[in-house]
C-alpha cells in the first residue's frame, strides 16, 4: 500500500563524494539514498536523477511541500538548488549564514564549520541529548562534540577510510585496491587481509582514540559531568563502527532528520 506522503520535505546533503537525498514526513524518514557527486553534471541531469529517485518511492512532486539543502561543495550548490526547483517547483532552503539552527557554535571561526557537521549536531542533540560526540564517516571522517550545555565546541577531522585506501593503492606499486570488509583477524595472513586490517581496524582505532581523548579533555562522565552519548553516521559507518571498542550507536539517517529539524525552525 502506498504511504501517505503528503506534506513531505525533500532533504539533500551535497558531499564531496556522495549526495544524500531523502524525504521526511513529520519526523519519519521515508527513504535515504546516495548518488555520486559529479562536478560535470548539469542542473537538468541532477533534476532527472532526483526525479528518478522520487519515482522509485512513488513520491510525486505535488507530495513535496518544502525542500532543504546542505552543501560542502560550493560550486554545485546553485546547480542543486536549480535542479530541485525543476523537480518540485519550490525554492529550497540552504543551510548557511542567516539560517536558524538553534545551535550555539563556540568555534574560532563559526562560519567555517561545515554545514553537514552542524546538521549532524542538531539532529544528535535533538534525538540523543547532550553531551554527544558525533562521528561522520565519509570522504573525511569528522568527529564533532556538543557539550553538556548543548553548545558545539569543536572536534577533529581525519582522512576517510576511502581516501586512505586510494592513497595507499595509488602510491605503492604492489598494493591493490581492496573492498571495505574486515579480515578474519587483525593479524592478516596475506597482502589483501593485511591492508583490510590496517584500513578497518586502523580507522576504528583512530576513532576510539580521538573519542577517548575528547572525553578526557572535556571531562565527560567525570566529576559530576554526564557521559557523552556516541553516535555515528555516514556511508561507511556500518563498516567501521562495529570494530570500535567504544559503544557507538549507528544512525544512517541522522543528517536527513537534522535537515528536517532545521527546516522546521525556519519555516512556519
Amino acid at each position: 500500500m502506498r504511504k501517505n506522503t503528503k506534506g513531505t520535505i525533500l532533504a539533500i546533503d551535497m558531499g564531496n563524494t556522495n549526495i544524500v537525498i531523502g524525504c521526511v514526513n513529520d519526523n519519519e524518514v521515508i527513504f535515504e539514498e546516495r548518488l555520486s557527486t559529479d562536478l560535470s553534471k548539469t542542473e537538468l541531469e541532477y533534476a532527472i536523477s532526483f526525479k528518478n529517485v522520487l519515482e522509485i518511492y512513488d513520491i510525486g512532486s505535488d507530495d513535496i511541500n518544502g525542500a532543504i539543502i546542505s552543501s560542502v561543495v560550493p560550486q554545485l550548490t546553485n546547480v542543486i538548488k536549480a535542479a530541485v526547483g525543476k523537480v518540485v517547483d519550490l525554492e529550497p532552503l540552504v543551510v548557511g549564514p542567516g539560517v536558524k539552527t538553534g545551535l550555539n557554535i563556540l568555534m574560532d571561526q563559526p562560519k567555517q564549520v561545515g554545514s553537514d557537521l552542524i546538521v549532524d549536531a542538531v539532529a544528535a542533540t535533538h534525538d540523543y541529548g547532550a553531551p554527544v560526540i558525533i562521528v561522520d564517516i565519509g570522504t573525511a571522517t569528522t568527529i564533532s562534540t556538543v557539550d553538556e550545555n548543548g553548545d558545539y565546541i569543536g572536534g577533529a577531522i581525519l582522512p576517510g577510510a576511502g581516501v586512505s585506501m586510494n592513497s595507499l593503492s595509488s602510491r605503492t606499486a604492489q598494493l591493490p585496491r581492496i573492498s571495505f570488509e574486515a579480515p578474519k583477524s587483525p593479524v592478516g595472513k596475506n597482502t589483501v587481509d593485511c591492508m583490510k586490517s590496517g584500513l578497518i581496524y586502523g580507522h576504528a582505532g583512530s576513532i576510539d582514540g580521538i573519542i577517548d581523548r575528547i572525553n578526557e579533555t572535556c571531562g565527560f562522565g567525570r566529576n559530576g559531568k554526564p557521559a557523552a552519548r556516541l553516535v555515528a553516521t555516514g556511508g561507511l559507518s556500518k563498516v567501521i563502527i562495529p570494530f570500535c571498542r567504544n559503544e557507538i550507536v549507528t544512525d544512517p539517517a541522522l543528517l536527513i532528520r537534522g535537515l528536517k529539524y532545521i527546516y522546521d525552525k525556519n519555516v512556519q
